[in-house]
């Protein structure tokens, strides 16, 4: 599948998913993500979901909850790289109060028509919703804070450019805090591609080492992975049952290697003039 074809895949998944918000299938889609937890089950306590419209949890689809775990601060600036109906914009706008901004971008229209009218319904007003490619960030350089994302990266076929325009957009000290799907060691091939079909991860999350050497490679430093949730062989077989996949022997072979994580790393504070990491570039 080229990057093409997988961004239409991932397009028309999402699109269903935002569709179906509000009906009986809600925050189901047969390719968008697992309709059957553990994956987007308790992500958000009480305290958080608390004045926030229904259909924004009820679209989370999401692997994390990257808004707890980044240390947001009063008047920074933040961006959610794949933003869907906006859950994570919403609690991040809430974070960094009135002098703060958090900016949602997703490429499905029907994604940010859902995410603008959750917007409306909470009342929110430090937020604004964008339309775009995580591969190409409309933003200008050094614009941002804080990078978030919620088991998206995971979705794109060009992780590296994904992890370079994080990069660029975010100013000296910047943070990158994400939630994704991580492959802890070895997975024989074709039963990760199984697997990344219930998770819903279509283009294949990375391992574990590969993560680390890609936001390296992008210039990032202090790298973190944290795992959250660890996804074991009684997952795989409840999720797999009516698969028509042999559960049995997935099961056995991916017990304890896909998780959930949360994953750190720092844009270091360089002098002026300096050179940017290949990848970057610069608008």
């Amino acid at each position: 599948m080229d990057e093409a074809e997988l961004r239409e895949k991932v397009k028309k998944a999402y699109g269903e998913a935002a569709r179906g918000v509000g009906s009986s299938a809600a925050g189901c889609s047969s390719s968008a993500c697992a309709c059957t937890d553990p994956i987007t089950a308790n992500l958000y306590s009480d305290a958080e979901a608390a004045g926030l419209p229904a259909k924004a949890l009820e679209a989370s689809l999401g692997c994390g909850n990257p808004t707890a775990l980044a240390q947001l601060s009063p008047g920074e600036t933040v961006l959610d790289l794949g933003s869907g109906g906006g859950i994570d914009v919403l609690l991040s706008a809430r974070r960094v109060g009135p002098r703060g901004k958090a900016y949602g971008l997703d490429m499905t229209d029907e994604m940010l028509e859902l995410a603008r009218e959750n917007q409306r319904r909470a009342g929110v007003i430090n937020a604004e919703f964008l339309k775009g490619e995580i591969e190409n960030i409309p933003l200008p350089d050094d614009s941002v804070d804080v990078i978030i994302s919620n088991c998206v990266i995971d979705l794109s076929a060009d992780k590296a450019r994904v992890m370079a325009e994080a990069f660029r957009v975010l100013r000296p000290g910047g943070r990158f805090a994400v939630s994704d799907i991580v492959v802890r060691g070895a997975v024989p091939a074709e039963i990760q591609r199984s697997v990344e079909l219930w998770m819903g991860c279509l283009a294949g999350a990375l391992e574990e080492s590969e993560y680390r050497a890609q936001l390296g490679l992008a210039g990032f430093e202090a790298v973190e992975i944290e795992p959250t949730r660890i996804y074991t062989a009684d997952d795989a077989r409840r999720v797999l049952a009516s698969s028509g996949m042999d559960a049995e022997k997935i099961a056995a072979l991916v017990d304890g290697k896909f998780m959930s994580a949360f994953v750190r790393a720092r844009k270091p504070i360089v002098a002026w003039g300096a050179e940017r990491p290949q990848g970057a570039r610069s608008r």
